[in-house]
């Protein structure tokens, strides 16, 4: 379900929103829900990511991290010598 609901913006950025969602091809309308939903997602992902870290067991880590033996990794799973070369990364709007 929609809701209707009257935004106040500083007029500097509601130009930027109009730009920005020119550019974009979108309407400010969904510019606007676009950005709201990104925040929203980035909020609930840091809490998400919290909640983990508050139950986790940093002992039992260390210890498995400190074990020995186990198997070489399988073909393919290796570390590199080198790190990759990164791809380029489109710059966002």
């Amino acid at each position: 379900m929609t809701e209707t609901y009257p935004l106040r913006l500083p007029r500097s950025l509601k130009r930027a929103v109009e730009r920005l969602s020119r550019e974009d091809g979108t309407s400010m309308n969904q510019f606007v829900a676009t950005a709201v939903a990104e925040k929203v997602s980035a909020l609930e992902t840091a809490r998400l990511f919290a909640d983990r870290k508050a139950r986790a067991d940093f002992a039992a880590f260390d210890r498995i991290m400190r074990r020995r033996g186990g198997e070489p990794p399988r073909p393919g799973d290796e570390v590199p010598k080198s790190p990759a070369p990164r791809a380029k990364r489109r710059p966002r709007l």
